[in-house]
């Protein structure tokens, strides 16, 4: 096996970084006028050493970290993933035993500093934002997306860092950028998975204000920790009565100390990633937060983050999937000639190229959109700003519903056509693709989850819709952001066409009402939104690349363009056809 620097040999992942990337916004909004250098020239704070002081050192330090990661990831991770998916986890008496070779590579990755990258420097973090984030989860993903789980567990500290008091902050989050402590989100329960309102596991406060938490929650990833380092557990409990829904939800923090671990799933894939059923038995608990908001305010912050995480996650294993079939077609030599001058396989590899590039548009795209809003909430609250007064503020609300939007929408699209590149990826490879001796029957087997958990497309797309329909009227928030990025750059016939089609998609489907049939055609909806986003991304990717690029940018677009056209076509089709045969009724 060739091992490379997955930062550095991935040309699209790079283009992003160089050319198509505004870092301007993005070193503005995280940076803050270089605020944690200033502050580290004044105090000599260490956690602030390394806090740039200009775009030039930013833009730098984000290349250097993401080298780095692209580093130990191709030469490290991508090495020792077929051995870990085979060793596997061991469960006995409560304890994860996990495969040396994963132990290993996590120290690696724990000494050369990148571990903490989802964390705030003044914390111990890394500091980076979030599309930078996103860029490094995928490279490690290509190289294998259970350990790629596993940091993302390490760095849940973001969620302490947003909700928890000052006192928890600095108990938890520090160790956690420390390697100290990992990190798991408990919410789905044996009988209750997305139907969080009614989860029935209990939080009961004793006379001594001592939170006692009781219930069992299933699917729980790293609720064992990672080897000898324990974790922290997120949870949902019912502080309210058992009838009083999402509002008698509240939020915890619960040591894996005081927790059992009655097993771990068997699964098809990720066989290095733990999946958990935990048994709270008036395990004390923390209390993040409000009482009440632990579902419609906390949980959900943690959840979309989460989701543009499995985003990324399957953005880099779909690129893992489309270099090994580019990489087996170009060797397999059928009917004399290597089998990628076979123009159906041809065909296949063109589209899995077209469809990566798109994802990876969609994904810096909802990635930009968390940046452009939550910096300016974390250092608001940083300097003592009330959240009130924060939300205020006319960009904030923007991005933020943009960011609402965006993040479901990546997910679903991205997670869902992951699966497709594996396939493809699979079936160039013919038989010996289903067998074990090829890396792509372990990326097809892990990719598969990736539609499912975190929520399952089917919620992405009730995530979706009603933003996509609201946000598409005159004065529609969607419409807006739309409009305003068609003007940064010449847009093409085709694309016109296709934002008129999407505007008719939406249209028709508005009328519907209430009902079945609305829910049943919101997928056609939200696909058709998510098509037109994409075109427009790789358009504007194309004046933006850099001059070498843009011809195969333009290219790829182009085809991308007509092939979404085809499917709002049908979308369109099918929505009328409905509807005329319900009005027939």
């Amino acid at each position: 096996m060739i091992s490379n620097n997955y930062f550095s040999d991935n040309e699209d992942l790079k283009d992003h970084f160089d050319s198509l990337t505004d870092w301007k916004e993005i070193v503005d909004s995280y940076e803050e006028n270089f605020t944690d250098y200033a502050l580290y020239q004044k105090t000599s704070q260490e956690e602030l050493a390394y806090a740039p002081g200009n775009y030039e050192d930013a833009i730098e330090f984000y290349r250097s970290t993401l080298e780095a990661g692209g580093d130990i990831a191709g030469k490290d991770v991508s090495q020792v993933a077929k051995q870990m998916d085979e060793v596997g986890l061991k469960y006995k008496d409560g304890k994860v035993t996990f495969p040396k070779e994963m132990i290993d590579v996590i120290n690696k990755i724990k000494s050369a500093g990148l571990l903490p990258y989802g964390i705030h420097r003044h914390y111990g973090g890394i500091g980076l934002p979030s599309v930078v984030q996103s860029m490094l989860s995928e490279s490690v993903s290509r190289a294998d997306g259970g350990l790629a789980i596993t940091l993302g567990c390490m760095n849940l500290a973001e969620t302490v860092e947003r909700f928890g008091t000052e006192e928890m902050i600095h108990e938890f989050v520090p160790k956690m950028a420390a390697g100290e402590l990992c990190g798991a989100m408990a919410l789905t329960e044996p009988n209750y998975g997305s139907d969080l309102p009614n989860l029935q596991t209990k939080a009961v406060k004793g006379e001594d204000g001592v939170w006692k938490i009781t219930g069992t929650k299933r699917f729980i990833t790293h609720a064992c920790g990672f080897d000898t380092m324990p974790s922290i557990i997120l949870t949902l409990a019912r502080t309210g009565s058992t009838t009083s829904g999402a509002r008698g939800l509240s939020f915890f923090l619960v040591h894996s100390k005081d927790i059992f671990v009655a097993s771990i799933e068997k699964k098809m894939g990720l066989h290095c990633s733990p999946t958990c059923e935990v048994v709270f038995e008036n395990s004390p608990g923390i209390l993040i937060g409000d009482e009440g908001k632990g579902l419609v305010k906390y949980s959900m912050a943690m959840m979309n983050q989460a989701r543009l995480n499995i985003a990324a996650q399957a953005m880099g294993i779909a690129t893992a999937a489309y270099f090994e079939g580019r990489k087996y077609a170009t060797e397999r030599v059928q009917f004399g000639k290597t089998i990628d001058q076979i123009p159906a396989v041809k065909k296949m590899l063109d589209r899995m190229e077209r469809e990566i590039a798109g994802m990876r548009c969609i994904l810096y795209e909802a990635s930009r959109s968390v940046d452009l809003y939550r910096w300016k909430e974390e250092r608001g609250r940083m300097n003592g700003i009330p959240e009130k007064e924060i939300r205020k503020d006319e960009t904030f609300k923007r991005w933020e519903k943009l960011a609402s939007l965006l993040t479901p929408l990546s997910k679903y699209y991205i997670t869902e056509l992951a699966n497709v590149v594996a396939s493809d990826a699979l079936q160039i490879h013919g038989g010996s693709g289903y067998t074990e001796d090829y890396d792509v029957a372990r990326i097809y087997r892990d990719v598969r989850i990736t539609n499912i958990y975190e929520g399952t497309t089917q919620l992405q797309v009730v995530a979706c819709i009603g933003s996509i329909v609201a946000g598409m009227t005159e004065t529609g928030i969607f419409r807006e952001y739309i409009k305003d990025e068609m003007s940064k750059f010449k847009v093409s016939d085709e694309l016109k066409e296709l934002w008129s089609q999407l505007e008719t998609i939406v249209s028709e489907f508005a009328e519907i009402g209430t009902g079945t049939l609305r829910e049943e055609l919101a997928f056609e909806v939200v696909e058709s939104a998510a098509r037109l986003l994409v075109s427009l991304l790789l358009e504007r990717s194309v004046p933006r690349a850099k001059v070498e690029r843009r011809a195969s940018r333009k290219a790829l677009a182009q085809d991308y363009v007509l092939d979404s056209s085809a499917i709002l076509l049908s979308n369109l089709t099918k929505i009328k056809g409905k509807k005329k045969s319900l009005a027939a009724v």
